[in-house]
């Protein structure tokens, strides 16, 4: 068997096939051929790469962050956060809406290498007009949503709502309800962004269903899913039960190392783990990249196992694209990411300027999106 690159010498993590150790990858074209015991694969590879003291992985997948440069000084260019960092697949989390979906297609997804896929704004303007975009209830129009769904089905993965009082000002749970009407009748889910009421976290819950996302679900604002008596709050343990996933979209201001300790406590972990990246926490922190945000769950004492289904195999059925994401089985598209685990003190920063000092860092090596090899900056 000829095949184009054989990736040998690593150790393979992958939760979708319950793989963790040493094996080598084949991939032909842009296919994955098989992982195989080290030094046993008898055919013939174009190219060898060796991963010795690396984590080989399926592409990490980062479901929220902003990628569409027409939002001022926050849109970042796709590849940047993606086959840069050793992500293959960045979604945006409605930085567009129907009224400027077209535009993002031309300048966010057909120009990078990474694969972009979107949660499509409630709002028509997205956030192209600003950040209240949920303020005014003449952007939440319904049918032009649906339709501009309909023209991009490979590409919408569901409806994102930003519920904070600063979004939505007067219209409280509002928005939610129309963007919960419109993903029932496209089929889709629908991630929500919380943060500082109104309206309640309660009243957010309340109406979300099974495969709905809540993001910057460990923030360490009040009114978060920890209520005062140190207890996950009744809707978000109801929410949890009917099968809302809580992601944990770190941003500038929506994660905490205290949230998360004491949710761990409870036994509440994240269903998925991503960035909201955008310019600011790109360039300036402290989110950086989805590599430095894998880093602060390994500091707080969870596995790499568990922090590579979070960024894999998790997303990827958020997604709904679990048969050929988030996946190193055969015959799946060849999406790799090569990590080392590189000895290195740093300190981390959560969104609260809590820190962390830890003696380990991980580091994207190299990406292959659908067989092709990038290396890492």
């Amino acid at each position: 068997m000829l095949i184009d690159v054989l990736i040998e010498n690593g150790t393979v993590i992958d939760p979708s096939t319950c793989t963790s150790g040493k094996r080598d990858v084949a991939i032909a074209g842009d296919r994955i051929v098989g992982m195989f015991e080290p030094g046993t694969f008898t055919g013939e590879a174009r190219r060898m790469l060796d991963a010795e003291g690396c984590l080989v992985t399926p592409g990490l997948i980062d479901i929220h962050a902003h990628i569409f440069e027409a939002v001022p000084e926050m849109g970042v260019r796709p590849d940047s956060v993606g086959i840069d960092q050793g992500v293959t697949t960045v979604v945006d989390a409605g930085s567009a809406g129907e009224r400027n979906f077209d535009a993002f297609v031309e300048n966010s997804v057909k120009t990078n290498a990474t694969q972009v896929l979107a949660w499509l704004n409630i709002a028509g303007p997205g956030l192209v007009e600003g950040r209240s975009e949920l303020a005014n209830t003449d952007n939440l129009v319904a049918d032009r949503t649906l339709a501009c769904i309909e023209r991009y089905p490979e590409l919408i993965v569901g409806i994102k709502a930003r519920m904070s009082g600063s979004v939505v000002k007067d219209n409280g749970i509002y928005p939610l309800a129309v963007a919960k009407s419109v993903a029932r009748r496209a089929g889709l889910p629908v991630m929500v962004h919380i943060g500082n009421a109104p309206p309640s976290l309660g009243e957010v819950l309340d109406l979300l269903d099974d495969g709905d996302v809540v993001t910057h679900a460990f923030h360490g604002k009040r009114g978060g899913m920890i209520g005062e008596d140190g207890q996950l709050i009744p809707q978000a343990r109801k929410a949890l039960a009917r099968g809302v996933r809580f992601d944990v979209g770190h941003g500038s201001s929506s994660f905490s190392f205290d949230t998360m300790k004491k949710a761990r406590e409870l036994r509440i972990t994240p269903y998925s783990i991503s960035t909201d990246l955008y310019l600011e926490n790109l360039l300036r922190g402290p989110v950086y990249s989805l590599t430095t945000t894998m880093t602060k769950f390994l500091a707080l004492g969870y596995s790499i196992e568990q922090i590579v289904e979070w960024t894999t195999l998790a997303p990827a059925r958020i997604l709904r694209r679990s048969d050929e994401l988030g996946t190193l089985k055969e015959g799946t598209v060849a999406d790799i990411t090569i990590l080392k685990i590189a000895e290195q003190n740093v300190e981390l920063v959560d969104s609260e300027n809590a820190r962390l000092t830890f003696d380990k860092l991980i580091q994207a090596q190299y990406t292959m999106k659908s067989g092709e090899i990038y290396t890492c900056k």
